[in-house]
């Protein structure tokens, strides 16, 4: 019994480090939530970067979305994710 109680404790703590992690995964966005791929997004980001004033960041940004559209047009939709997340972490 105390085994299964230590086991119900530890499934718990690792549901909340993952939720916690889920909420503060990118700088950013308004929920917190990572940049899936899709056209939408992509929209989003690049109407996100062009109000940027930094100009050494947005060219980093840039940088990264222009490598996330290459990813998604080979369908590697890990990498196009990668790159947008380092994109928008660079728009705060």
């Amino acid at each position: 019994m105390k085994i299964l109680t230590g086991l119900t404790a530890t499934a718990a703590l690792i549901a909340a480090i993952s939720f916690a992690n889920a909420q503060s995964a990118a700088p950013g966005t308004a929920t917190g939530a990572m940049m899936d791929c899709s056209d939408a997004n992509m929209k989003s980001a690049n109407d996100s970067m062009m109000k940027m004033t930094d100009t050494t960041k947005k060219a980093a940004a840039t940088k990264e979305m222009d490598t996330a559209k290459e990813m998604m047009a080979k369908k590697d939709m890990g990498g196009c994710k990668t790159h947008m997340d380092k994109a928008m972490g660079m728009m705060k």
